[in-house]
C-alpha cells in the first residue's frame, strides 16, 4: 500500500498521510477534585467536558444579551458563539486552544453536535402536520413552487455559467445540483423556530409561511435524495436509480410499520393519562436506529430520524409527551455542543487568503437568495397580498439557520468544499438570517388589523340591537360563571345576544397552529383526538341555546396556539365577528387560599394583559369566586328564579363609563339589584374637565332613567385620597353583595387612587379591581372589571415604517 495514501478522519479536518499518525493518552479518568488534587480540568475528560460546554454556553449568553435590542434570532447568538470559541476568534490563541480544546476534543463535539441533530430533526418532525399540505390553498401551493423552481433555476443558470471557474468537486453536475437546491429550498425547521421567536405563528402571514415552508420541505427532500444518489453513483449510469429505489423501499418500511407501532401506543394509553415512559424511551432508542441506517445507506444522518418523527402523530398524548420531554434538553443542552462543532470549523482567516476562489461560489449564493426574495415577493404581489405583507411573507421564506448548517457539514463530508467556502457558507447564513429578522420585525406588526377607529363598545351600542359577546375560557371551572355572567346581562327579544365561546387550548407536540369552527367540524376532524373536553365544555353554552334559543345564539370555537400568540386569535375572532364585547377569565385556583399565596396561573395573566393591550373592542375580566354561580344548582342557568345584589363602584373615565354601561344592562333585570357609588375628589382636585363632562352625563341619564326603580340605588361618596376611597369601599362591603362591577384604570381621577399604586399587584385588573378581588377585602363577591374599547390608527399606533424604525433604533440607544 502506497505511503502517500490519506485516511479521512472526521468530515471537515484535513487529511493527513498515515505515517504522521501517531498515539496520543485518551482521558480515560474522572476527577476527584481537579484543585485538590493539584490537578486541571484538561486533564480530566469529563471535567473537560463540563468546562467546555459552560464556557461555550456562558458566551452564547452573553452574546445573546447584547443582540436583543436588535431583534436578533436565538440561532445567530448561537451560531457567533461557537464561531468566537473557534479559529475565527479566541481560537487564534494557541494556549486557549490547548488549555480548552485540547487533543481530540474536537471530536467529542462532532459526535455530541451529531446526536443534536438527530434529536433535532426527529422533535421537529414530531411536530410537523403533514396534512397542512391537504389543507394547503391554491395560492400557498404557487407561492411555494414558485419560489422554488425559479432561484433553483436562476442558481443552476449562473452555476453553469461559471462552472470553469468552480474547484474540483463543485464543477460537477451532482454538487451544483445540490447547491441549487438548499438555496431554493426553505426549511420547516428553520422556519418554524424564528417565527416562534417573533411571535407570528398565529399571525395570518405566519401561518401561510408554515404552510409554505411545509411544501418546499416535502417537495425539497426529492431533491434531496436526488442530489445523495448522484453522488453515491457518479460515474455508475444505473447506480443512482437503484440506490433511489432502496433508500424508498426501507423508508416506506419504516414510516409504515412505525406509524403502526404509534398508533397502537396511543391505542392502549387510557384516556387521560400520559404515555408511559417505556413506550417513550423505545421510541427515542428507534431514533437512533434510524440515525444508524440513514448511515448506512450512505445519506445525510438526520433523514430518518426526520422521517421517524413524521410518523409520529403530532399532538396530544404521544407527540405532545415527546416534544414536551426532550424539547427543552435538545435545545439548551445537546445543540450547543452542534453549534460548537460548526465554529470549531468555521475559519475566517482561512476565507479571506482564499477570497479569490471563492467568489464564483459567492455569486450562485447570492443568486439564490436574491431570486428566492423577488420570486416570492412577484407572486404574492400576483395573488394581491398587501406589499408589506408580501415583503414580510419574502423576508421569512429567505431565512436560513440549523438545516443549512447541517447541509454544508454534509457537503464538507463529500469533500465538495473546504473549510473556506463551509466559512463563507456559514456567515452568508449569519447575514441573510441577521438582516431579515429585524427587517421582519420593523416590516409587519401582526396587532394592525386590532387598531380600529370604528366604536365597538357596550356604551355606544344601541338598547334594541343584537349584542355580540366573544366568550373566553381555558379551564372547565370557569363555564359556570361565565355563562351566569351571560344571563344577567339579561338577553332579551328586542336585544338578543350572538355569543361566541372560544375554547383556548395551548399548543404541544405539534408546530401549526389549529383553529376550530365547530359549526364546521363534520367537514374537519383535524385535533379532536387531543381536545377530546371540548365538546363537553361546549356543551355547557349549548344548554343554554336550547333553554334560551328565543334569545341567545351560540358559536362555539376551540384555538389551539402558543400562550404567546392565543391573544391574536381572541382578537382576530373579535374582529371577524364584530363583537362589541370580550370576556376573559380571571384565575382563581389559590383565591381561597391564605393571603400573599399567588392566585394567578402565568398563562391566563400573560393571555388576560396581551387582549387588553390590543383588543378591538371593550374587554370584561370575571374574577369568579365561586358564590355568583353557587346559587344556582342547575347548568342550564335558572337566574330568573334568583335575586342578585351587585354594586358598581364609578371613579370616573371612559372604563367607568363602560362598567356603567354595562350595569345598566343588567339592572334592566328583573331579578338584579343594582347599587352605584360616585367617587368624586373632594373641590373636584385632580379633575379632567372633559372626563368629568362626560362622566356627568352619562350618570345624569342613568339617574333619570332609574330614578322611580326601588331596586337601582345611585349615591355619592366624596374622599381626598386613596385611603378614604379603600375607607368607603370597606364600608360598603357589609353588604351582600353578589358581584363588584367596576372600570380598569382609564380616565380614573388620579387623587381617588393616591397611594394605592404601590401595592397594586394585578395590572389586568387595575388599582380598585384588584383590590376588590383581593383577599384583604374580605369580600366573597366576584368582580367584573371592565376596559373600554381603545380606539387606536393604524399609521399613529405604529408610526409607519420609518416610526418603527426611529423606535427600534431608540431602543438601542437606550439599551
Amino acid at each position: 500500500m502506497s505511503t502517500e495514501k490519506e485516511y479521512g478522519l472526521i468530515g471537515p479536518f484535513k487529511t493527513i498521510p498515515k505515517e504522521q499518525i501517531y498515539c496520543t493518552h485518551i482521558h480515560d479518568r474522572h476527577s476527584f477534585g481537579v484543585f485538590i488534587n493539584g490537578e486541571v480540568p484538561h486533564e480530566s475528560s469529563f471535567s473537560l467536558v463540563l468546562l467546555e460546554l459552560s464556557f461555550v454556553l456562558i458566551v452564547t449568553q452573553i452574546i445573546r444579551h447584547l443582540l436583543k435590542p436588535l431583534k436578533q434570532p436565538r440561532i445567530i447568538s448561537e451560531i457567533l458563539g461557537g464561531i468566537v470559541v473557534g479559529p475565527s476568534c479566541l481560537g487564534r490563541s494557541k494556549t486557549f486552544m490547548t488549555w480548552m480544546f485540547p487533543g481530540q476534543s474536537a471530536y467529542i463535539f462532532r459526535n455530541l453536535g451529531s446526536f443534536a441533530y438527530i434529536y433535532f430533526m426527529f422533535v421537529t418532525g414530531v411536530k410537523m402536520d403533514l396534512l397542512t399540505i391537504k389543507k394547503a390553498t391554491k395560492k400557498q401551493w404557487c407561492i411555494a413552487i414558485f419560489g422554488m423552481v425559479i432561484p433553483g433555476i436562476a442558481t443552476l443558470t449562473v452555476a453553469m455559467l461559471l462552472r470553469n471557474s468552480l474547484e474540483g468537486e463543485m464543477r460537477k453536475l451532482s454538487s451544483i445540483w445540490g447547491v441549487g437546491a438548499s438555496l431554493a429550498i426553505t426549511s420547516f425547521p428553520v422556519l418554524y423556530n424564528i417565527i416562534r421567536e417573533l411571535n407570528l405563528l398565529s399571525s395570518d402571514i405566519g401561518r401561510m409561511a408554515l404552510a409554505t415552508s411545509v411544501i418546499g420541505d416535502v417537495v425539497g427532500i426529492n431533491g434531496v435524495v436526488a442530489f445523495e444518489a448522484a453522488k453515491q453513483g457518479e460515474g455508475r449510469p444505473l447506480a443512482p436509480i437503484g440506490y433511489i429505489l432502496s433508500i424508498l423501499a426501507v423508508w416506506i418500511t419504516i414510516f409504515g410499520g412505525t406509524r403502526i407501532l404509534m398508533f397502537w401506543i396511543i391505542k392502549v394509553t387510557p384516556e387521560g393519562k400520559p404515555v408511559e415512559q417505556f413506550y417513550i424511551v423505545s421510541i427515542l432508542t428507534i431514533v437512533l436506529v434510524a440515525a444508524f441506517l440513514s448511515d448506512m445507506l450512505g445519506v445525510a444522518l438526520v433523514n430518518g430520524p426526520f422521517w421517524l418523527g413524521l410518523a409520529v402523530p403530532d399532538g396530544p398524548p404521544l407527540g405532545a409527551t415527546l416534544v414536551h420531554k426532550c424539547e427543552s434538553f435538545i435545545q439548551e443542552i445537546l445543540m450547543p455542543f452542534a453549534f460548537a462543532n460548526i465554529g470549531l470549523m468555521t475559519d475566517v482567516f482561512a476565507m479571506t487568503a482564499y477570497w479569490s476562489k471563492l467568489q464564483p461560489l459567492f455569486f450562485v449564493a447570492l443568486t439564490g437568495y436574491l431570486t428566492k426574495l423577488v420570486a416570492t415577493l412577484f407572486m404574492t404581489r400576483f395573488f394581491g397580498i398587501p406589499l408589506r405583507d408580501g415583503v414580510t411573507l419574502s423576508l421569512i421564506m429567505g431565512l436560513r439557520g440549523e438545516v443549512e448548517l447541517l447541509l454544508f457539514i454534509h457537503w464538507l463530508d463529500f469533500q465538495m468544499i473546504g473549510i473556506p467556502h463551509f466559512t463563507m457558507f456559514v456567515l452568508l447564513t449569519i447575514v441573510i438570517t441577521g438582516v431579515a429578522t429585524p427587517l421582519i420585525s420593523m416590516a409587519y406588526n401582526p396587532n394592525r388589523p386590532y387598531m380600529i377607529n370604528k366604536r365597538r363598545n357596550i356604551q355606544h351600542t344601541p338598547p334594541n340591537t343584537e349584542l355580540r359577546i366573544l366568550v373566553c375560557f381555558i379551564e372547565e371551572e370557569s363555564v359556570p360563571g361565565m355563562t351566569h355572567l351571560l344571563e344577567a346581562f339579561n338577553p332579551t327579544v328586542h336585544s338578543p345576544f350572538m355569543v361566541f365561546a372560544l375554547h383556548l387550548v395551548e399548543l404541544v407536540g405539534r408546530a401549526a397552529p389549529v383553529f376550530i369552527d365547530h359549526s364546521e367540524e363534520h367537514n374537519d376532524h383535524h385535533g379532536k383526538s387531543d381536545m377530546d373536553d371540548t365538546g363537553t365544555i361546549h356543551k355547557a353554552f349549548q344548554s343554554i341555546q336550547e333553554s334560551r334559543s328565543d334569545v341567545i345564539k351560540i358559536h362555539s370555537f376551540t384555538s389551539v396556539a402558543p400562550n404567546r400568540s392565543m391573544y391574536q386569535d381572541v382578537c382576530e375572532l373579535a374582529l371577524d365577528k364584530k363583537s362589541s364585547l370580550i370576556i376573559l377569565p380571571y384565575n382563581t385556583s389559590s383565591l381561597r387560599g391564605v393571603a400573599g399565596t399567588d392566585m394567578i396561573q402565568n398563562n391566563v395573566k400573560s393571555l388576560n394583559t396581551t387582549v387588553l393591550d390590543h383588543a378591538p373592542c371593550s374587554v370584561a375580566v370575571l374574577v369568579d369566586k365561586g358564590d355568583f354561580r353557587a346559587k344556582v344548582g342547575n347548568p342550564r342557568m335558572s337566574v330568573a328564579s334568583l335575586t342578585y345584589h351587585f354594586a358598581m363602584l364609578f371613579l370616573g373615565g371612559s372604563d367607568a363609563r363602560e362598567a356603567l354601561a354595562c350595569a345598566d344592562r343588567m339592572a334592566t333585570n328583573p331579578n338584579v339589584a343594582l347599587t352605584v357609588i360616585r367617587f368624586l375628589a373632594q373641590n373636584g382636585e385632580g379633575e379632567d374637565d372633559m372626563e368629568k363632562k362626560l362622566d356627568d352625563g352619562l350618570v345624569t341619564a342613568f339617574w333619570v332613567k332609574y330614578e322611580g326603580n326601588e331596586k337601582v340605588a345611585y349615591r355619592e361618596v366624596v374622599v381626598r385620597n386613596g385611603e378614604e376611597t379603600v375607607a368607603a369601599i370597606r364600608a360598603m362591603n357589609s353588604e351582600d353583595y353578589d358581584l363588584w362591577i367596576v372600570g380598569r384604570k382609564l380616565g380614573i381621577n388620579p387623587i381617588l387612587i393616591e397611594g394605592l399604586s404601590s401595592w397594586s399587584e394585578s395590572q389586568e385588573l387595575g388599582v380598585i379591581g384588584d383590590y376588590v378581588a383581593s383577599v384583604d377585602l374580605g369580600s366573597s363577591a366576584s368582580v367584573l372589571v371592565v376596559q373600554q374599547q381603545v380606539l387606536r390608527d393604524k399609521e399613529t399606533e405604529s408610526g409607519g415604517l420609518r416610526g418603527r424604525i426611529s423606535r427600534y433604533f431608540s431602543s438601542f440607544a437606550c439599551f
